[in-house]
């Protein structure tokens, strides 16, 4: 068995490419989906040729959710609260490749089922070529940057389906979009074209069907190519960290990093490559 169930995986140009990989059912998430992908990430974290993450869908759709074949089996438990929260608990104290670092510590802050994605130390980009729903609208939350074909529709959906707001978007989406569009969005559970998911902030840019992937890609090397992946690194984590801190909180942490930075191998070759006028040679160091 692969690895990497239901994900497809692949590096080139020190950019690695995980692709949800169910499309004969738009991408319908599954827990071996959820394996695969944790897994992708992490290998893609401990590998020191990749400088950027890219997650997007296989066929005409990003992710269209949780399976339905899967919901139709839940039952309610008594216990769910407690054992999500317990499992949140344990990831937040993860080791390895998807322990938070450098820059400030974001362990005790984005655990659940995505949470990974804050503590992956390289920027994540949500290549989002199609329809997101549901459970897969709030996968693209988690990432660091978002890109949408222009062809693509987003709906929460939950409220459609008598749930609530799942997973951590009730957190993430309104510090997007706003509260008031956020309610509007998973009160409504209407769908939304790329234009507007633009246009509210949900997504960065919007990039033509025919050429998304190509627009994507040209984007990701930039960053594999032209900045320090340690600077990549801390500064995705002070901005994750940011949101429980206070102005002086966070501004005693930059100081105490940019400090850090002086020190480093990349803060030389930045100022090196800057003055001798050629291309940089960042080592993460």
């Amino acid at each position: 068995m692969s690895a990497y169930e239901d994900v497809l995986y692949e590096v080139r140009d020190r950019v690695a490419v995980a692709t949800l990989n169910r499309p004969e059912v738009l991408n319908a998430f599954t827990a071996a989906m959820g394996r695969g992908l944790r897994q992708a990430v992490a290998d893609a974290v401990a590998d020191d040729s990749v400088r950027v993450i890219v997650l997007t869908g296989a066929g005409r759709g990003f992710c269209a959710g949780a399976d339905m074949k899967v919901l139709q089996q839940i039952k309610p438990d008594a216990n769910a609260q407690t054992s999500t929260l317990t499992g949140a608990a344990t990831q937040a104290r993860e080791t390895g490749a998807l322990a938070s670092g450098p820059g400030p510590d974001l362990s005790g802050h984005y655990g659940g089922r995505f949470g990974y994605f804050m503590r992956a130390k390289k920027p994540v980009i949500a290549a989002l070529n199609g329809p997101a729903a549901g459970l897969g609208l709030v996968l693209a939350l988690y990432a660091d940057i978002r890109f949408a074909a222009s062809e693509a529709k987003f709906t929460t959906s939950f409220a459609q389906r008598g749930l609530i707001a799942e997973h951590g978007i009730s957190w993430l989406l309104p510090r997007l979009v706003g509260p008031a569009n956020a309610l509007d969005l998973l009160f409504s559970a209407r769908r939304i074209d790329a234009k507007e998911a633009e246009r509210l902030g949900l997504v960065n840019r919007v990039f033509a069907q025919a050429t998304f992937m190509d627009e994507v890609m040209t984007y990701a090397r930039t960053i594999a190519d032209t900045v320090s992946p340690r600077s990549t690194a801390v500064i995705k984590a002070q901005l994750w960290k940011s949101s429980f801190q206070d102005f002086n909180a966070a501004l005693a942490v930059a100081d105490g990093e940019m400090q850090q930075s002086f020190a480093s191998e990349d803060f030389r070759e930045g100022v090196a490559h800057y003055l001798e006028k050629r291309a940089p040679r960042f080592t993460g160091r």
